[in-house]
């Protein structure tokens, strides 16, 4: 191939996948270079009905980048968000720094949001996506310039280091771990519903799902992707709208999902009191400011049942799933009916 020719190729190649699209067995993990590229861990004991989470949001306005960054935990009703002015997401290997509040590997994650709100941890034994051919997102990974994009990389693995929640620390060595990323052109969509739960009977088993309204121009539709990693390793994902849809009936307190392909069907039942959600804030990537965007519950209940050509093959329930309500007027009126300023980008729980 000639020079001018190679560089062509070059130049289509790195265009496709700034708009946020991966190519079929291409790597969804380094990062795109659109306009919000988020992180987001998760860290469960069932044993105790503990959960922490950590989220960074790298976010590209006019004059560079900065970060949504946030930890939160279950019981305790911890919430620390704040806004960085700085933000980096690598975009040759999986990897997140903005400054020293928040560094993110592939294999370890490192928080100071202050003396109350840190974390200190090491993943070992990861279970990583298996499938090098998708992603999450699986057909839709390719269309060019979606408003948003999913892939749940880390299905599992075991969590060694502590965190500082408040006024307690609390070990976290032998803790269930989950990782994902979202990503897109403007940041999160108008509308949307997600969940994620481990700590069920089974340990090696998790479940994901992420749902919304896509656009790419004239393109409009609502998509639910649906993820379960069953005992054994086997993954079985549901969404595609033609072959494998998901129906999603979701409320602030309740979400039902029903999927279904020739082979396989997977139900979903989740269930968690408003009060005990947190207000999570969500980016608005331009503006360089936060604003209310999700209702997550941390501690929730989840019922999940597998079945192929209509035989059981698992079912399960868990107690410390996530179960995530989004929207911006949504996240904004329950921030307001709590009492909180009109400037507050975030709500603990009430209780």
């Amino acid at each position: 191939m000639t020079s001018p020719l190679r560089r062509a190729v070059d130049s289509v190649r790195h265009a496709y996948r700034g708009s946020g699209a991966d190519r079929p067995f291409g790597d969804p993990l380094p990062a795109h270079g659109v306009a919000m590229e988020g992180y987001f861990w998760r860290f469960t004991d069932p044993a105790t009905g503990r959960v922490v989470i950590a989220l960074d949001g790298i976010n590209r306005a006019d004059d560079g980048r900065w970060s949504t960054l946030g930890v939160a935990a279950h019981p305790s009703g911890f919430l620390r968000t704040t806004v960085h002015p700085a933000g980096h997401a690598d975009e040759t290997r999986f990897g997140v720094t903005s400054g020293s509040a928040f560094v993110g590997t592939s294999d370890t994650l490192h928080v100071d949001l202050g003396a109350d709100a840190r974390i200190d941890v090491e993943v070992r034994d990861a279970v990583p996506w298996p499938r090098r051919s998708v992603g999450g997102s699986s057909v839709f990974q390719s269309v060019p310039a979606l408003n948003q994009y999913w892939h749940p990389w880390l299905l599992g693995g075991s969590a060694h280091g502590r965190a500082v929640v408040g006024n307690e620390t609390w070990d976290l060595d032998g803790w269930s771990v989950y990782g994902e990323k979202n990503w897109g052109k403007g940041g999160f969509p108008d509308s949307w519903w997600w969940g994620q739960a481990q700590g069920f009977a089974d340990p090696s088993v998790c479940v994901a799902f992420a749902g919304g309204e896509v656009t790419a121009g004239p393109l409009r539709t609502t998509v639910t992707a649906l993820v379960v990693l069953l005992p054994g390793g086997r993954l079985v994902r549901l969404g595609d709208p033609v072959v494998s849809p998901v129906h999603a009936d979701v409320t602030d307190e309740r979400w039902s999902l029903r999927g279904r392909s020739a082979r396989w069907s997977i139900e979903v039942e989740g269930a968690g009191s408003l009060a005990s959600a947190h207000v999570l804030p969500v980016p608005l990537p331009r503006e360089r400011r936060n604003v209310p965007g999700a209702i997550e519950h941390l501690g929730a209940s989840m019922h999940v049942t597998v079945r192929r050509r209509g035989t059981v093959v698992w079912e399960g329930e868990s107690n410390v799933a996530a179960l995530e309500h989004g929207g911006i007027d949504r996240a904004r009126a329950e921030v307001t009916r709590r009492g909180h300023g009109t400037h507050a980008v975030d709500a603990p729980p009430q209780g």
